[in-house]
């Protein structure tokens, strides 16, 4: 059997170049379009893996927090400080540095307190208030009295008083 010679006639000739070239530019197309694919891929890839790696660091922070606060709630709490506040400041005319003098004392009174666990505190809070209550404060040459209008025991205790001018005998 004899193949016959076509490729030796120029539109053969012309046929068989412009599908070799076809095919050339085709491949090249392919494998341009395959790089760009495969290239974001990779790039999106590595986004995700940093993604996660994030987020595990994150989450393996956030575990270590809960265990620290887990651990702090088991702790009983203490008092750390204590907030006094005089209701009538204004009526009796007090000025600033009478009033800091008088917190002061009453904070002497019942610094005591503070380190001690707040269920303690709790227990006696109608003893510390007796004992805020039946001492007289003597600032500047007059006496105070105070009457616990509020009382709220936390790691912060904070006491409202009432003030009055007690007798200066």
């Amino acid at each position: 059997m004899h193949i016959p010679p076509y490729y030796k006639k120029p539109s053969w000739q012309r046929f068989f170049a412009g599908a070799f070239i076809g095919a050339c530019i085709a491949y090249f197309i392919f494998v341009y379009m395959h790089g760009f694919m495969y290239e974001q891929l990779m790039s999106e890839n590595k986004d995700l893996q940093d993604k996660v790696s994030e987020l595990k660091n994150q989450n393996e922070a956030l575990l270590e927090d809960k265990q620290d606060l887990d651990k702090k709630t088991k702790e009983p709490l203490t008092v750390t400080s204590i907030e006094i506040t005089i209701e009538n400041k204004d009526e009796l005319k007090l000025d600033k540095l009478i009033i800091h003098d008088l917190q002061n004392l009453m904070k002497e009174e019942i610094d005591h307190i503070i380190g001690q666990k707040v269920s303690v505190i709790d227990e006696s809070a109608q003893l510390l208030i007796s004992s805020l209550e039946n001492k007289e404060y003597t600032v500047d040459e007059l006496t105070y009295v105070f009457t616990i209008k509020k009382l709220t025991i936390s790691k912060t205790l904070k006491i409202t008083a009432e003030a009055k001018i007690g007798d200066s005998a």
